[in-house]
């Protein structure tokens, strides 16, 4: 056989595993059956390759047709065609309303009590740390358990937390270090139920729909993130914060019923003869060897420690620097959040991963520029507007992270590389969180935003300057894995996933 029919042959056979990765059900079987019956019986190749090729291209030509506003909704949603995800998608939807309240109404809370921006800081900082030193644990026990009962679980706890959160409240028991103890407790929650909550996706829908199921979840997450500061705002300057907790609390009635009616089917765990530790040691032990895994989770954890300290300092921005109360700082959370429900919107219609490299990159460059431009802005309106980028650039790079690092897995190391991605977004929060507050204290916030959105330019650069160095090794990751639905064949194979 020559080089050039070998060659050719090879290119119809990526043709034939991602162009039916992103038809519909009988265009995959009629782009099969096109390659099965004609490569089956080639006694003399050369004879029948121009009839193959022919077919194939008649057929690629079908399905790169341009798509009906229809389909190409039914694409954006195509997650939703699972039961399981659908039962998941709304009572999460429910839920995370009400926890968007009780973020805002917290911050608030703690900032009306003090007015300390050192304090505000600390807060975040017990809120969040727990997950940077139990998150590890947690992905653990998601690769070895039953990932639909922890969340059942966690969710329970997490609603425990917030019903005792509002009694104290309601009733003027409330302090600043009971915040505290009880922000840590959630942080707790959090270190386990993120990792297997994540994983989870991946037992709804299948590798097929993984991506499209983050993309809406992160949009659903941030659809809530519109809604609840915004009630959250009327109702702290109506009825009092206490309400809002009261709220959150009622809320984890919905996520509880959606995951108790849900019939999944369990995948196989990790062997239990090691013990955790070892498989602790596993997971950091694959992500530090693994060049594209290693950049994007660095370049994450650099954003999250000195840019998504932000949120944190939003209080003082709504107060001292706009000269508004809790109504305008839920206003401001929402603007934040209409750019990251857009930004979530924008990764749902994407059927691939080609080009996630360089869309992270330019996104941890476009937060660290819309940050400055928010931090130096003494104007309500023109606040509003700049924190739509600020949440724009913001959700498409964890989300697209997100996305990049599930498409790289193998799925008995899911769980851990998520508690790697939990600890490097919402781990590393904290210390940015307290650093925030201390330097703030000196230097004031618009200052320390500013410094922060810089410094996520300069990450964004550096990784951008590194990311042809493992292109190659990510590109045999992800097909590896099977997630290169809707690339073109000699596309994805000659300029992967960047």
């Amino acid at each position: 056989m020559n080089s050039g029919f070998s060659r050719r042959i090879t290119n119809a056979r990526f043709c034939n595993l991602v162009c039916a990765q992103r038809v519909t059900r009988e265009g995959k079987v009629k782009l099969r059956q096109c390659i099965q019956v004609r490569m089956d019986p080639l006694g003399k190749p050369e004879a029948k390759l121009e009839t193959l090729e022919a077919e194939v291209a008649e057929v690629k030509q079908e399905f790169t047709a341009p798509a009906s506003p229809r389909s190409r909704v039914a694409t954006a949603v195509r997650a939703l065609r699972h039961r399981n995800f659908r039962l998941f998608f709304a009572g999460q939807l429910i839920s995370l309303i009400g926890t968007w309240m009780q973020t805002v109404a917290q911050s608030w809370l703690v900032y009306r009590i003090t007015r300390s921006t050192l304090l505000l800081g600390t807060v975040g900082f017990a809120s969040q740390i727990p997950v940077f030193l139990v998150a590890p644990l947690g992905g653990t026990v998601a690769d070895r358990s039953n990932r639909h009962r922890i969340v059942i679980a966690t969710q329970t706890a997490s609603m425990l937390l917030a019903f005792i959160l509002a009694v104290l409240t309601l009733t003027n028991h409330i302090t600043v270090p009971e915040i505290m103890v009880l922000a840590a407790g959630l942080g707790v929650v959090n270190a386990f139920d993120i990792p297997a909550r994540q994983a989870f996706l991946m037992d709804m829908v299948g590798r097929e729909d993984l991506m499209n199921a983050i993309a809406l979840n992160s949009s659903m997450f941030n659809g809530a993130r519109i809604v609840g500061p915004a009630v959250a705002g009327v109702l702290v300057a109506w009825v009092g914060e206490g309400w809002c907790f009261f709220t959150n609390a009622v809320s984890y009635i919905a996520v509880i019923a959606g995951l108790l009616m849900m019939k999944i089917e369990h995948p196989v765990n990790l062997s239990k003869e090691a013990s955790p530790l070892e498989h602790i040691i596993e997971g950091f032990r694959f992500a530090a060897r693994t060049a594209p895994i290693r950049a994007i989770l660095l370049l994450l954890g650099l954003v999250s420690l000195v840019g998504m300290p932000y949120s944190v300092l939003m209080p003082v921005f709504a107060s001292e620097i706009l000269h508004g109360g809790a109504r305008e700082l839920g206003w401001l959370m929402g603007a934040t959040g209409i750019g990251a429900l857009l930004g979530a919107l924008s990764l749902a219609a994407r059927v691939g991963v080609k080009g996630l490299g360089r869309l992270i990159a330019r996104c941890a460059g476009g937060f660290g520029v819309s940050l400055i431009a928010f931090a130096f802005s003494k104007m309500f309106g023109l606040s509003l507007i700049l924190l739509v980028p600020v949440g724009f650039t913001m959700m498409v790079q964890m989300a697209s992270t997100n996305t990049l690092l599930q498409s790289m897995v193998p799925n008995n190391m899911r769980g851990r590389v998520v508690a790697l991605y939990t600890m490097m977004f919402m781990g590393v929060a904290p210390f940015g969180a307290f650093f925030a507050g201390a330097i703030a204290h000196r230097i004031g916030a618009p200052w320390t935003v500013a410094i922060g959105g810089f410094a996520c330019i300069v990450g964004a650069v550096a990784f951008g300057l590194i990311l042809p160095s493992f292109r190659a090794q990510a590109r045999e990751l992800v097909l590896a894995q099977g997630m290169v639905a809707g690339a073109p064949a000699e596309e994805m194979t000659s300029r992967g996933v960047s």
